[in-house]
């Protein structure tokens, strides 16, 4: 911690990191009590776009974890303050079950293309709609475009090859909202009374979570859960503060070196 300051805040990602859909990383929960114990801030910071944060938050619950609504900041968050803030009409390729998020945002006649994590919907004809649309100039808003992430099956496809799809097709370049842009972990970090050099991201995505936590002036720590691969700590420069094993590994260095 040579030339920072003193840690504040904790970011936490979900999936991958805590849980891998409805299943707990081992001893992840007493980590979390643990590092509430403690003096620091925690949020939990998300890419997850298949489920509304409700939704999110009753999985959480279920697996007993102690988490407040007040405390996840989505990138479904992120994406909605855009639309507000540009007065967009989305067409939404976001899973029904986090269309909630969207409720009140006006999508007659839309004139801008928003791409999450939407299986049910990569249709050829969905799609091919959204490459129309932005050939006629509405905007690719990119929730996020992370490769891929971890199902209880084994990896599977995230939004990124769609949207990159979409941009090579229609010659154009996505907004991207999410992790690993560097305002969607200041936004984070706006309520939390910290800046970047007093906190640190915990995630099991060298290059969204972690890499992006860094290049916005925070210390990154890489778990070996969730979509982590073999040899992820050496895809990104700097590379982590630390790459340990699990959540429960990451909560102990913190309380151990970093208080």
């Amino acid at each position: 911690m040579a030339g920072r300051r003193a840690l504040k805040a904790v970011l936490i990602d979900l999936s991958g990191t805590l849980h891998i859909e409805d299943s707990a990383v081992p001893g992840a929960q007493d980590a979390l009590n643990r590092l509430r114990q403690a003096s620091v801030a925690v949020k939990f910071v998300t890419n997850t776009t298949k489920e509304s944060k409700r939704n999110l938050l009753e999985r959480l619950h279920g697996l007993d974890f102690n988490v407040q609504e007040k405390e996840i900041f989505t990138s479904l968050n992120a994406a909605r303050s855009l639309l507000e803030q540009k007065q967009h009409r989305p067409l939404l390729l976001v899973e029904d079950s986090a269309l909630e998020d969207f409720t009140g945002i006006d999508t007659s006649e839309p004139n801008a293309v928003v791409v999450g994590l939407a299986p049910d919907h990569f249709s050829y004809q969905t799609l091919n709609k959204a490459f129309r649309m932005i050939l006629d100039g509405a905007p690719l808003i990119a929730i996020h475009k992370a490769r891929y992430y971890k199902r209880k099956d084994g990896l599977a496809l995230g939004p990124g090859p769609f949207v990159t799809g979409l941009e090579y097709a229609a010659d154009c370049k996505s907004t991207v909202v999410g992790k690993p842009e560097e305002t969607f972990f200041t936004q984070a970090l706006s309520d939390m009374g910290c800046s970047p050099d007093e906190a640190v991201m915990i995630g099991d995505d060298a290059r969204d979570d972690v890499g992006g936590a860094q290049n916005a002036g925070m210390l990154g720590i890489l778990v070996r859960t969730g979509k982590y691969r073999k040899g992820d700590e050496h895809k990104i420069r700097p590379p982590p503060h630390l790459t340990c094993d699990s959540f429960p590994d990451a909560v102990e260095h913190i309380l151990k070196n970093l208080l």
